[in-house]
């Protein structure tokens, strides 16, 4: 695991000085050590934090004769399979490391090297000989990779800290109101875009081009996995266990972020039957008894004999927002963030890497919303008489609760079904966020839902839900949320769920072994049965979340006052203050459920005050001992 970034310019020499720069900003992903290539407008920077051969792969890194160089963030799991093949066909690798055959790879199959790769990853190679650069992302965009293209020069960075600021995006905005987060391209700056999951981008004398190489997805309707159930449990099982086998190649101890749901505990109980040494594993909870899913986790960490770590929290609102504020060098709003800091805090105390539990509930059908889905069509009418008495219930702290769901059903249900599934999640509407910013945007959000939709024609429906998430809320809000706050404390963070050997099957199910009526997770549900308690099999979903609603009602709301004041607003530009206040006043009366609103918009301003009001800030892990009940 590493940061990497980068500069090509035609204009003569790179700026070492600023690719050093631009290296020390990433110093949190990659503590250990630091190292650039330089040739005459191509400069490369990594920062390593050392996770495979220790002492022996220190990057950049090249070829046999140096005329190719690369550095990397991710970790290749098929390594092993990979040098063998290399070395068959005559190249010399001098290290252990898994970065060191990329490069090789790259010589045999240019490009295209990247559909040879089995983990995550973010690429960049220096080709002298054709003076060309290429970049490349994994197909599950589990690691970032950020890129600005101007006037011949591209410039690339693991986090969009250590690039060129300009202006605000007002698209993205857009976008990061309705999400919550930021899909790709797009991000919160212009000039700056994303490279999107499963894609390679190749430089050559100041041109860009750019090509998807990989895309995961549904199979069609007459190419699903639809034969005995009991067969697909056990397959199922077998391709897990061989995936958290593959995830936890590494010569540093590797431990497992346990939330308590049936995801994390799979996840812990296999890793505990794959090593010989108890497996480190790390749950936190807070004060709020109804947030707080320790013992769920206990029962998992006992039945193995792990070496289990739990922290109890409570809520200091400034110092967990600002925190947050400092590691998401993006505008980014999902609560969950705040526990999955505070638990890879807790993990890097202890091991340099951990498994993670992301791309369970889109694969698999684990979210409620996939529930709804299959009802809406049957119960449209009758959810549209019933709105007004529904929309009459009052307002819940806890976004799982009876209420909150209802209304979201209700206030959705006569929608088309991607308008629909987009529905029950939405941030801000169109209306609000015209009222909220002063002025109505032609730029539609929900464009890129309907763009990845439109290739999953012949899919089954839910499927291709599935597939929204996967492809849009995944990589842009789950897979960011556990990049930067694993990497805020030097901690890496691996998905077993998002391999190929997991993808492929899941992708081939049909609707009835991932959801039924109000049953979700159906197949994996059955797969983990004989590993992991009842109590978790068949508990309802779990997650590292938060109190948020009750908090801006309590301890946050003063903070919540201040930070989005009038004067701020006005400052910043962005927003109204008439909006927000009335916001903030209805969701304390408790009238409305507006925390997600609210977190949003204090995400936004304290990350505009602390990345665009200020210079970037250059992270450095420290405990927050304040935090600790």
């Amino acid at each position: 695991m590493c940061g990497i970034c980068g500069i090509a310019t035609t204009h003569g020499a790179a700026d070492v000085e600023t690719l050093r720069a631009m290296s020390d900003l990433l110093v949190h992903r990659g503590p250990d050590s630091a190292g650039e290539h330089v040739d005459g407008g191509i400069a490369l920077a990594a920062r390593r934090l050392s996770i495979i051969d220790l002492e022996g792969g220190d990057q950049p890194i090249a070829n046999e004769d140096g005329s190719c160089v690369v550095v990397q963030n991710g970790e290749i799991y098929n390594y092993p399979e990979l040098r063998r093949e290399l070395e068959r066909a005559g190249h010399t690798l001098r290290t252990r490391c898994d970065t060191e055959a990329l490069v090789h790879l790259y010589e045999d199959h240019g490009p295209g090297f990247a559909e040879r790769l089995r983990g995550m990853f973010a690429v960049a190679i220096w080709d002298a000989p054709r003076r060309r650069l290429v970049l490349a992302r994994d197909p599950y965009g589990i690691k970032p990779l950020y890129y600005r293209h101007a006037s011949g020069e591209l410039r690339f960075a693991s986090e969009l800290r250590a690039l060129p600021r300009g202006e605000i995006d007002l698209d993205a905005l857009e976008a990061f109101l309705a999400f919550n987060s930021i899909p790709a391209p797009y991000s919160i700056f212009r000039d700056i875009r994303k490279l999107p999951a499963g894609h390679v981008l190749v430089w050559e004398n100041g041109e860009v081009s750019l090509e998807r190489y990989a895309r995961p997805g549904p199979a069609a309707a007459d190419e699903l996995r639809d034969g005995d159930e009991a067969e697909l449990v056990e397959e199922l099982r077998a391709r897990l266990s061989d995936s958290v086998r593959a995830h936890l190649l590494s010569d540093v101890p590797v431990g497992v972020l346990l939330s308590g749901g049936v995801d994390s505990a799979a996840l812990a109980a296999l890793a505990a039957q794959a090593t010989a040494e108890p497996v480190h594993t790390f749950t936190i909870g807070f004060a709020e008894r109804t947030f707080d899913e320790r013992a769920d986790a206990r029962r998992v960490a006992e039945r193995y004999g792990t070496q289990h770590h739990e922290l109890l929290v409570r809520p200091d609102p400034e110092l967990l927002l600002r925190a947050l504020a400092d590691a998401f060098d993006e505008p980014f709003a999902d609560s969950s963030a705040l526990p999955t800091y505070l638990v890879s805090q807790l993990a890097a105390e202890h091991v340099k890497v951990a498994l993670s539990g992301e791309g369970g509930d889109e694969l698999f059908g684990g979210y409620y919303t996939y529930a709804a889905d299959l009802l809406a069509d049957r119960v449209a009418p009758l959810a549209r008489l019933a709105r007004p008495l529904v929309e009459a219930l009052p307002a819940s702290t806890r976004k799982a609760s009876l209420d909150y769901k209802a209304k979201r059903f209700v206030r959705a249900a006569h929608l088309p079904p991607l308008e629909r599934h987009h529905g029950w999640k939405e941030i801000f509407s169109a209306d609000a966020r015209a009222e909220l910013t002063g002025r109505r945007a032609g730029f539609d959000p929900v464009d890129v839902y309907r763009t990845r939709y439109a290739e999953t024609l012949g899919a089954p429906e839910l499927a291709r839900l599935q597939d929204v998430d996967f492809g849009v809320y995944l990589v842009d809000d789950l897979l960011v949320k556990t990049d930067r706050a694993s990497m805020a404390h030097s901690l890496e963070a691996r998905v077993p769920f998002l391999d190929p050997l997991v993808t492929n099957l899941a992708f081939a199910l049909p609707t009835r072994l991932k959801v039924r009526g109000l049953a979700k997770k159906v197949l994996l549900r059955k797969a983990v049965e004989p590993l992991v308690p009842p109590e978790v099999v068949h508990g309802r979903k779990r997650g590292f979340s938060i109190p948020a609603a009750a908090w801006l009602r309590g301890e946050l709301e003063p903070f919540a006052r201040d930070t989005l004041s009038a004067e701020n607003l006005r400052r910043q530009g962005f927003f109204q203050p008439e909006p927000v206040a009335r916001l903030i006043d209805e969701h304390v009366t408790g009238r409305e459920d507006w925390s997600r609103q609210l977190w949003g918009l204090l995400a936004f301003t304290l990350w505009h005050e602390r990345h665009v009001e200020q210079e970037p800030p250059r992270l450095r892990s420290a405990r927050m001992e304040a935090l600790v009940a």
